[in-house]
């Protein structure tokens, strides 16, 4: 069987004291029709990614709800996850050549094959994450559950030749999700496709509230001076997040900002093999520069250190160039921090009005608003105020649940 990843209750009450009482009211309501009913996650690893932060902490609450929620987490090897790699960055736009080889082809399917014969086939409803496990539905093609698929990349452009190869895959669930209209593939023929956007856990280690002069302490103790600014990009090693960008923003404004000092926090997913090699690039760059530091999930720095760097900087960076939603845009945002954004996918969704200013197309662009913000503290406060409202009202996961819920309930017929 499936790895089932372990996980207990959490408490939806908790959100009383963020959200509106009308939204947890509806959820307890939504809970109550649904209660009893199976809900099955699955996706391609239990950490280092945005749907598995997401997931460790929203299995808990949708089951607090009276709802049987789990998560179980595909196997494969280091050259399907190159495969699958592959496939991701091509429902991005990038072109993918080797999907003509029919050798890369049947590594994909007969993954999936061995995968669905392994799945804990007992649900009412499955949701199927990203391209890596897509074909599982094929292969179950007798189990009577409800089948949802979730894309969470910007899958607006892909390359032709990938979604000519997934499409039809897709198109045998019973509903597919996206996270804005932009993102839907125009030739996609389904009769459900829905939006919704991601969110974030307010009570995780990495959103918890934990005071300033604690989170400066922190980072002073990894090499930071507390007294000279800082700016941080948190991602995964991912080219998609043009971190060689945010080196080359960060050394310009640094020629009117002498003392500024840039953090990159990085993390590894089993599912990703080129973020090894692209760390080790960003490395040799990071080694120019005294002021500049890396660090890893590997290195000691996970959720909670996360939290202290959004909270310690004084602008939060996420220059991509492409991007499905961003959460650690939100995850700033909710701690009042400024962040300065490629304007791409997902992440303008985070940031309209003023905060829209902050939205960037260019190296040149983005060194240019982060001395202004560095220049202006009252102004970085200001947005900082805004954004965790934004977040607050738009991108918790009292929100999502009840998206996710109302759309099962559409399916179930209950």
């Amino acid at each position: 069987m499936l790895h089932k990843i372990s996980l207990g209750t959490g408490d939806i009450n908790k959100y009383r004291m963020v959200e509106a009482r009308g939204t947890i009211d509806e959820l307890v309501s939504l809970g109550e029709e649904l209660k009893g009913l199976r809900v099955c996650h699955i996706n391609s690893t239990p950490f280092g990614g945005g749907v598995a932060e997401m997931l460790v902490c929203y299995i808990p609450l949708v089951r607090s709800l009276g709802i049987k929620a789990d998560w179980q987490i595909i196997r494969g090897d280091r050259r399907f996850f190159t495969i699958t790699k592959g496939l991701h960055n091509a429902l991005q736009g990038a072109p993918f050549e080797d999907i003509k080889k029919e050798n890369i082809v049947s590594v994909y399917q007969n993954n999936n094959l061995a995968n669905a014969s392994e799945l804990d086939p007992n649900y009412d409803v499955f949701i199927v994450n990203d391209p890596q496990p897509a074909a599982l539905r094929h292969y179950l093609s007798q189990n009577k559950a409800k089948w949802i698929w979730r894309c969470h990349v910007d899958s607006s452009q892909p390359d032709k030749t990938v979604w000519n190869f997934l499409r039809p895959y897709i198109e045998e669930y019973d509903a597919a999700v996206f996270t804005t209209p932009k993102f839907i593939p125009k030739d996609l023929e389904l009769a459900k496709i829905v939006t919704m956007a991601p969110a974030i856990c307010a009570f995780s280690s990495k959103n918890m509230f934990i005071k300033r002069y604690v989170c400066r302490e922190l980072v002073e103790n990894l090499g930071f001076d507390t007294n000279r600014p800082l700016i941080t990009q948190v991602s995964r090693f991912d080219r998609w997040k043009d971190p060689f960008g945010t080196i080359a923003a960060y050394k310009l404004a640094k020629m009117k900002i002498p003392g500024l000092q840039l953090a990159l926090v990085g993390s590894f997913a089993p599912d990703d093999p080129e973020g090894w090699d692209l760390h080790a690039a960003i490395s040799d760059e990071v080694n120019k520069d005294d002021d500049i530091f890396i660090f890893s999930n590997l290195t000691g720095v996970g959720s909670m250190e996360v939290n202290a760097f959004q909270r310690a900087s004084d602008v939060i960076i996420q220059k991509s160039i492409r991007e499905g939603f961003g959460l650690v845009v939100a995850e700033a945002l909710w701690k009042e921090t400024p962040v300065v954004a490629g304007n791409a996918g997902g992440i303008p969704l985070q940031m309209p009005g003023e905060l829209g200013n902050y939205l960037v197309n260019s190296v040149e662009e983005c060194a240019e608003k982060i001395v202004y913000l560095l220049e202006h503290p009252t102004v970085s406060q200001k947005l900082g105020k805004i954004g965790k409202e934004i977040v607050r009202q738009n991108f918790l996961f009292p929100r999502l649940i009840r998206d996710e819920l109302k759309l099962i309930k559409s399916l179930v017929g209950k």
